[in-house]
Formats: C-alpha cells, structure tokens, sequence
C-alpha cells in the first residue's frame, strides 16, 4: 500500500467516554455491576486505540481520541500507554450528532483530506477494517461501519456532510437507515463495511470474549 503524503493527510477519529463506573454502560449493571460495566467500557476502548495505534504504524495517519466524562489528565494517563501517538481531546457539548459533527469538521479544518470516526463499542473492529475506510474514501463520499443494532460504528467521509449530524434520532434501530436515506438524497456515493456487533446490552455480552450469554 502506497504511503499517504503529507497533502494527502488522513485523520483517524476515536470517540470513547472515561469508564467511570455508574456511568458508563448503564444497560450492563443489572448483570455485571457498575464497576464491571465500567471495566467493558475501559477494555473495548483500549482495544479500539490499540488497533488504531498499530495502523498508524502502517500507515501516516493522524490520531485524535475524544472522550466524554473524566478529566485530561486522566484519560491522558489512561490512554497514553495504548496510542502514544494519539491527541486526547473532550467531545465538548450537545447531542451524539452535534459532537461528531464538531469533530468531523475540526479534522476536515486542520487539512485532513480523508477523515473515519469510529465508535469503541464494537470489539470486533481491526486495523484492517480502519483501513479499508480509508482506503473506500479515496473514491467514495460516505464509509459506514453498520452494527447489528440498526446503528453504525464507523463513519467515514471525504468532506464535511452536516446533513448527516442534525436532527438525528440517535439510538434506536433506523439510525443506519436515516443515514443512508439522507446520503442518497445528497448523491453522496457509500461504501459499506462488514456488518459487525456492538456491546451495549447484555445480550450483546456473547460478542466479547470472556463474558457468556446472560
């Protein structure tokens, strides 16, 4: 795979919340207790930056982690030993749509030509599904990751698409499909990745190895 030049700049987004214990995974205390819910929380996510830090070695890539809840200095020592490379920085306020937006569009403004934003919900996501966004965006507008839940987690764009952020319904199971339907009235071209599970309830429990269905 050709190396990305420094014109061609593209910027790998994580977007993750601080595993405080209560508030984080809420759906997974009854079976697990806070502190257990918070440990799925804190596992997926340094799952998630360590296959992000290992394909900035692959590849020139800019990696930023946004976070919601904790404090810099936390999340700074929480995180730093997974992605060195990575920039932690808060998702800020509004809803899901607004801070991705934010996001997204701050990428975009720094000079990347290709930015993915990707959850840290879904254990099953590798380096090489990251890449193959990146890589779909060099002729696509829109990359989505779709999650078994009717969501997404990873989403992909070539430029900004606002469009894609406001007014959003978010969590429920027509998210993926709202998207898409307002992609296609953009005529924005997508591209779609392997359909993979997120953990958020206990049922979702069978996907990450070491915890049995409920």
């Amino acid at each position: 795979m050709a190396e990305t030049s420094v014109a061609d700049v593209e910027h790998l987004i994580l977007f993750t919340r601080y595993p405080e214990p209560g508030l984080v995974k809420t759906r997974l205390i009854p079976v697990l207790g806070a502190e257990g819910a918070a440990a799925v929380q804190r596992r997926m996510t340094e799952a998630a930056a360590a296959q992000a830090e290992s394909l900035v070695a692959a590849r020139r890539l800019r990696l930023e982690i946004r976070y919601d809840g904790g404090d810099p200095a936390r999340v700074a020592r929480w995180l730093t030993p997974m992605a060195p490379s990575g920039r932690c920085r808060p998702q800020g306020d509004g809803d899901l749509g607004q801070r991705m937006q934010r996001a997204m569009e701050q990428a975009f403004a720094e000079g990347a030509r290709r930015v993915v934003l990707l959850g840290c919900d879904c254990p099953a996501v590798s380096a090489a599904i990251m890449a193959r966004a990146f890589d779909d965006l060099r002729d696509h507008d829109l990359v989505l990751g779709p999650a078994l839940d009717g969501g997404y987690y990873l989403l992909g764009l070539a430029a900004p698409q606002p469009s894609l952020f406001t007014e959003m319904a978010w969590g429920d199971e027509a998210v993926l499909a709202r998207t898409m339907a307002r992609a296609a009235a953009a005529s924005l071209r997508v591209s779609l990745l392997e359909a993979l599970a997120d953990v958020d309830r206990p049922e979702d429990l069978c996907h990450l190895g070491g915890y049995p269905h409920p």
